[in-house]
């Protein structure tokens, strides 16, 4: 839809980076209208994940992961809107964060679900992406989304003693993960008590119902947003139309592609006369008892902890053809978005040469905290310093 767009201004994202000195190399592949978890679904093909040129990279932002990964560049921006930096991230081996919503300027990025986007860092190690989100964050006036908050020196709150930090286990997270996997994440998880920290079991009770939840906020969004797409103003047209129907028709029917077209469909149906109250409306119903458990949870610990992804990556087309199955891969990263709260991926380790990664889920603005336990983290392991192979 957009191939032959070229924007005439910068995001906020870029311009900040830009005015600090940042080059910027280019823009990477990602899912289409960052509508995916696997990076199958763009208009110019899938991207291959450096560890394993058939394994996926993860979605949507699986482009900047891989590019990170494979040593392409230092770090990448990426946009979250159920996990789509922290699951890439995870599957790569690199850090990604999603920070607070509002934290980060939305302004000059595609809209896909409005209260839900966020954009964030995916790079090498949680020193280099607070180094990156500190010139990133703080207020737009061009954002109405945008939070009027400090912003605080994240570089230099990295060296916080983990003593006393209270970390949450995720009950919820643990429940059906394959054995390996459990491993990686509670040995993850002893380095930290190692450093001073306390763990101790915490449960969400309405967490499993937020993938089902953000697949009718989400689609309902990007029904609305995607609208503007239409063949008119910018963008894909098509050939010849015979009139104004025509043009809309078969611009958004020859432009958008086959997941685009499914959540599109999925927001009009929720958002339908007969249908507002029984889905959209009881969706924005279950989102705010899944930001309850959160509230809950953090006022009995500091930060939450537990996998990033269910799996390391699949092969390309192992889940493209199952729709459920994929969304089930962000199952342990949608409920941050839904709630607004930031999180980060942290490499923790390997399962049959692929890494994985360990979540860390904290309150609102609680940024500084995050990159600090996980930089503390990965000073005591070296799982950040593992490339894929043939890359320098």
């Amino acid at each position: 839809m957009l191939d032959n767009f070229i924007a005439p201004y910068d995001a906020t994202v870029v311009a900040k980076l830009k005015t600090a000195g940042m080059v910027m190399l280019g823009k990477a592949n990602m899912d289409e209208f960052a509508m995916g978890s696997s990076n199958e679904t763009s208009f110019y093909g899938p991207v291959r994940n450096p560890w394993d040129p058939n394994k996926v990279p993860g979605g949507s932002s699986g482009g900047s992961a891989a590019a990170s990964a494979a040593r392409l560049a230092p770090c990448s921006t990426g946009t979250d809107t159920g996990g789509s930096i922290r699951q890439p991230a995870a599957l790569t081996g690199i850090t990604g964060v999603k920070p607070t919503y509002g934290r980060v300027s939305r302004y000059g990025m595609i809209a896909f679900a409005s209260s839900l986007d966020q954009a964030g860092v995916l790079a090498r190690s949680a020193a280099d992406a607070a180094a990156v989100l500190r010139v990133m964050a703080g207020f737009d006036p061009k954002d109405s989304t945008s939070v009027d908050a400090p912003v605080p020196d994240y570089p230099a709150l990295l060296n916080a003693p983990l003593k006393g930090l209270k970390i949450g286990l995720l009950r919820e997270f643990f429940e059906g993960l394959e054995p390996r996997n459990a491993k990686l994440i509670r040995d993850a998880l002893a380095v930290f008590t190692s450093l001073g920290a306390e763990t101790l079991e915490v449960s969400l009770p309405h967490l499993p119902m937020s993938v089902p939840t953000y697949y009718v906020v989400a689609p309902a969004e990007c029904s609305s947003n995607l609208s503007r797409f239409d063949g008119v103003r910018y963008g894909y047209r098509c050939e010849s139309p015979k009139d104004l129907t025509d043009l809309y028709e078969r611009s958004r029917g020859e432009g958008f592609g086959a997941e685009v077209k499914r959540r599109i469909m999925t927001g009009t149906y929720v958002l339908s006369a007969g249908y507002f109250d029984a889905y959209y409306l009881k969706a924005q119903r279950v989102r705010r008892l899944i930001t309850d458990d959160f509230r809950a949870a953090f006022e009995k610990v500091d930060l939450l902890a537990g996998p990033t992804t269910p799996t390391p990556a699949f092969a390309i087309g192992a889940k493209v053809d199952d729709p459920v199955t994929m969304y089930l891969n962000d199952i342990y990263t949608i409920g941050a978005n839904l709630a607004g709260l930031p999180g980060v991926s942290t490499p923790c380790g390997f399962v049959d040469g692929l890494p994985l990664g360990l979540q860390l889920i904290g309150p609102h603005f609680a940024e500084a905290k995050l990159l600090g336990a996980a930089h503390q983290f990965q000073l005591a392991t070296d799982w950040h310093t593992h490339r894929p192979g043939g890359y320098e």
